[in-house]
Parts: C-alpha cells; sequence; structure tokens
C-alpha cells in the first residue's frame, strides 16, 4: 500500500503526460501481482466497494473530530479523502507492536469484506495501520474517486509501454477481463497466450477522429456523412458463455449500458459488432417526424438503471449506424471503408428499423458546397461533419489521415458570473466550476438575472488564478461549498447548442459549455438577454 500512496502522490504532481506514463509504467513492471492488478483496476474502471461511501467517510470524521472543523476543512481541501487522511488522529499508543500497513491486495480483501453493520468498527482499523498518504490512497480507492489526472486511456497506455505490448491489443483484450487481471499480466508480462474471449459479447476500441484544421483534402478521396448529436455507441452480439446468443450495448468509454437500453439490445439478434450514434426518435424535442430528435430528449434516457414503458414510448431509442467490425464471426476491420460500407449497407435490410438505420452520406462536389451544408446542420440533431478515407481500415485509436471531425462553429453568448464552486484534484484549491447567466429582460428595468449554464473548462491556467481572485474578492453569500458572486464579471460563453428544458428556471440547457473570453471590459448590463439564447434553440 505504501508504494501505491507513492504513486498516487507523484501522480498528483506531475504534470506531464510522459512522466506519468514512466511512473505508472515502473510501478507495474515492478509491483508483484495482484497488488498492480487492483492498482490498475483502481486507476482505470474504479473499485466498488458496497460498505465504503462518501457519507461512511464523513460519519467517521465527526465522530474524531469536531465536526466544524470538518466542515471548514473539507471546504477549504476541496476533497473528502485528502481532508480526513490529514485530519486523521493518530492511534492510541499500547504496549502491542502495531500491525505493518496491509498491501493493496489486503486492502481491496478486507475492505470488500466489510458490510454497512461493521464499516465503522473495521475501516478506522485499517486507517489506523497507514500514514497521512496511505490513508488518502486508501480513502481513493475504497471511494472509486481517484480524480488524479489519470484517464483509463492513459493508464492503458502505460500498461502498453510497461511491458512492450501494443496499445489496440491491450485494448482489444481488456473488457474481457476482471480484476486483478492475471490473465492480462501473464499475456503481457511472462509470454502467455493472450486471452480468449471470442465467444464473448465484449467491447472493440472505436476508431476516432482527428479534427480538421484546415480545408486541404481531396474530397475524392473521403466519404463524408453527418456527425450526429447523441452518444457513439458500439452494439455487439455473440454466442455468450450459454451458446445461445448475448447482445450488450456500449458507450465510447466501454461502459455497459445495456441496462438503460433495453429495446436496443433485445432487437439485435444477428451476431454482429456495430458502430453507430445512439439516438432518441420524435418531433417533440427538436427533430423530423421519425427522424432524430435534440440530444436533450436523450438525456432523459442516460444513467437510468431501470426503464418505464412510459420512458421508451415518450423517447424512443435507436442507433444510426456508422460502420461495421464484425458480422457473424468474420472480422471485417482490415477492410477498406469502401467494402465494410457496402457490408454494412447490405445488413441494414436483415436489421429492425425501429431500432436501426444507416447514415447517410452527403453528397458535395467541393468544400465550399460541404461547408455550406455544414452550416443548414443547426436545425437538425447534427454536430457536424465526418470525413473518411475510403481505404482506412478500422483501426483503434486516432489514426492520422484517415478519419476527420469537422464540427460546426460553436455558438456564442455573453453571460455574468454568478456562483463559483471549488473543483477537485488538482484544481481543489481554485474556484473553477462556474455557474452563469443572463438577463431575463432589461437588467436598467430591475430584470432578473437567470442561470443558463455552467462550465469547467475553456480557460487557461493563467486565467484560472485571475477568475479564482475574482470570486474571492467579489463573493457576496456563500452557501457551504458555493460562493456568489457580484454581478460585475462577464463571460463569453462558447456553446454547440440550446435546448429547452423543464429542469431549469430559465427553462434552456446548453449543450457542451464552455468559457471562451474573460469580458472584463464589458459592463454586466451589457450581457445578453434570456431571449436572445432562446432564439438560438431549434426545437
Amino acid at each position: 500500500m505504501e508504494r501505491f500512496a507513492a504513486l498516487l502522490d507523484a501522480l498528483v504532481y506531475t504534470r506531464s503526460r510522459n512522466a506519468k506514463l514512466e511512473q505508472l509504467a515502473a510501478y507495474l513492471r515492478e509491483t508483484p501481482d495482484p497488488d498492480r492488478g487492483w492498482a490498475l483496476a483502481a486507476l482505470t474502471d474504479g473499485i466498488a466497494v458496497p460498505a465504503v461511501k462518501a457519507s461512511t467517510v464523513r460519519n467517521l470524521m465527526r465522530e474524531r473530530v469536531d465536526p466544524e472543523l470538518w466542515t471548514l476543512s473539507r471546504d477549504y481541501v476541496g476533497d473528502s479523502a485528502e481532508t480526513a487522511s490529514l485530519l486523521w488522529p493518530e492511534p492510541a499508543t499500547s504496549a502491542e507492536t502495531p500491525a505493518p500497513p496491509p498491501s493493496v491486495c489486503e486492502a481491496v480483501e478486507t475492505l470488500f469484506a466489510m458490510t454497512r453493520a461493521n464499516v465503522m468498527s473495521e475501516l478506522p482499523r485499517l486507517l489506523d495501520r497507514l500514514d497521512a498518504e496511505g490513508r488518502y490512497a486508501l480513502l481513493k480507492l475504497a471511494t472509486g474517486a481517484m480524480r488524479i489526472g489519470i484517464s483509463a486511456r492513459l493508464a492503458k497506455t502505460a500498461f502498453a509501454q510497461a511491458f512492450g505490448v501494443a496499445l489496440e491489443d491491450v485494448e482489444e483484450h481488456w473488457h474481457g477481463q476482471t480484476p486483478p487481471y492475471t490473465a492480462l499480466f501473464d499475456w503481457a508480462a511472462r509470454g502467455a497466450p493472450a486471452p480468449d474471449t471470442g465467444d464473448l459479447p465484449l467491447f472493440r476500441p472505436f476508431m476516432l477522429a482527428h479534427p480538421l484544421e484546415a480545408e486541404t483534402l481531396d474530397l475524392a478521396d473521403y466519404a463524408a456523412e453527418w456527425k450526429w448529436d447523441g452518444i457513439r455507441v458500439q452494439t455487439v452480439r455473440a454466442p455468450g458463455e450459454s451458446g445461445r446468443g448475448e447482445t450488450r450495448l456500449y458507450s465510447r468509454s466501454g461502459d455497459d449500458i445495456s441496462a438503460s437500453f433495453p429495446e436496443i439490445v433485445a432487437a439485435l439478434d444477428i451476431e454482429a459488432v456495430l458502430d453507430g450514434e445512439l439516438l432518441v426518435r420524435g418531433s417533440h424535442q427538436g427533430g423530423d417526424e421519425g427522424g432524430a430528435a435534440s440530444f436533450n430528449a436523450l438525456q432523459q434516457r442516460l444513467g437510468r438503471k431501470t426503464v418505464s414503458k412510459a420512458m421508451r414510448r415518450d423517447f424512443p431509442a435507436f442507433v444510426r449506424l456508422y460502420d461495421i467490425l464484425q458480422l457473424e464471426g468474420e472480422d471485417l476491420r482490415a477492410l477498406p471503408w469502401t467494402q465494410r460500407r457496402a457490408r454494412l449497407e447490405a445488413l441494414i435490410p436483415r436489421l429492425d428499423p425501429d431500432h436501426f438505420d444507416l447514415s447517410a452520406l452527403i453528397a458535395a462536389p467541393d468544400f465550399a458546397a460541404l461547408a455550406a451544408l455544414r452550416e443548414t446542420a443547426r436545425d437538425a440533431a447534427i454536430e457536424g461533419v465526418m470525413l473518411k478515407a475510403r481505404t482506412s481500415p478500422y483501426l483503434a485509436g486516432r489514426k492520422t489521415g484517415l478519419w476527420y471531425k469537422w464540427k460546426r462553429d460553436p455558438l456564442r453568448i455573453d453571460c455574468v458570473l454568478m456562483y463559483a464552486q471549488r473543483g477537485s484534484g488538482k484544481r481543489s484549491s481554485f474556484y473553477s466550476d462556474f455557474t452563469f447567466g443572463c438577463w431575463d429582460g432589461d437588467p436598467d428595468a430591475g430584470a432578473e438575472l437567470l442561470p443558463v449554464g455552467k462550465a469547467y473548462f475553456g480557460f487557461t491556467d493563467e486565467e484560472l488564478k485571475w477568475l479564482d481572485r475574482h470570486v474571492r474578492s467579489h463573493t457576496v453569500n456563500r452557501f457551504g461549498p458555493v460562493r456568489e458572486t457580484d454581478r460585475s464579471l462577464v463571460l463569453e460563453v462558447a456553446f454547440d447548442s440550446v435546448h429547452q428544458s423543464r429542469r431549469h428556471k430559465s427553462g434552456l440547457a446548453m449543450r457542451f459549455p464552455r468559457i471562451s473570453r474573460i469580458r472584463a471590459d464589458k459592463p454586466a448590463h451589457e450581457a445578453d438577454r434570456i431571449a436572445a439564447l432562446r432564439a438560438l434553440v431549434r426545437d
């Protein structure tokens, strides 16, 4: 556990991506099984410990330190695990030799053995065996809230680097394994055969696109299609362990979202791996009748563990297919895009038309014509245009020169900063999450400022420091960890689209808002009105 704690400490304070990769790769090479497997699980998919929740940590601390001190310290530090690790009282001295720090494996096994009935007595015993750094690592591991600047992709890259294997192979085999990944380490570190997962409905790595920086491609070499505004998914059917067929629906990150969209899972009865965009049908929220509705409609379905019949009726989901990776046992990824497209077009008549359709190609003689079509796309559930080399195989990750995304230019509007909250991880000492609003009429006539969005990116490190100072010096009220600021600072906010929403007082919700400029030069009363934002709705 000490070595894992040292790794976390180093990763938190390392800014360089390459340096993070080297540190993590060295840990994976030098740490024995199964500790390194459990550590890798904690850094990527997370380890869900049913008995340990954030509330458990809060309750433990309030038993041991003044509750007011805990609240103030947590607000200042911005991270519960870090606050608890620093405030945890040292165990009372005794004649007995203190137990040594646990290994990662022992810690995980002990955590999994805890129940809600005994966690308040068992977790303290584990924390008493650790120093502050160890307690921080343990609590991060137990609550599944690492937030130390390590993505699953970066961890897998470090794994590949540690053992000299291809990242694409790591991702291909990863999703069939469970912690502590013994078979995966046997393959990569000891030369054992790769895990056999051919009969399981597993996630395959997506092929991704580079942003189009300049309009210099020869359109004769590329196919153009719409970039739909839903979520990228992979629908997979394989024989399964039973041999009777099993279907799964995966998000772009490889999360199994089958339970949220059971109708999609039930609709695929052909063994295949299909790449597409998950959308919702209907004209009720920004789509043509029978076509794709806005992302706001899809949000009503996302993240639900169970879905009612009414929800399925009101927000019927379907997948607009982009590509095909496998079909009835044949791996098609090495084929050029033109051949895969032909195979996909031939498959479409065999699929349920209520739940699968084909993403249409765009006919355009040149970039000027394509750009004109791209700009008119604001009236539909479209983010922009995809350009795919006709000769490209389907390769995991982003490969230069093969696929490009040409997103439409963002919309922009001037808003007024209203509230700020501390970030987490590296940003826990800064106010970095900002809520902003627009005027519901003329502010000089007493109009109200209504929140229209929240953003925590788009600014540089220097701008973050400036914004943090502004929040601290312009606070007019505090609500727990949230500070309310005076209505003095204008922020130019960029966003992809705006939709009607019943969940917000303004009646509006932005899609992908980010702060594009700090308009300290602009008086707050000159910020935009709700009416200007509402005029951009394309429902």
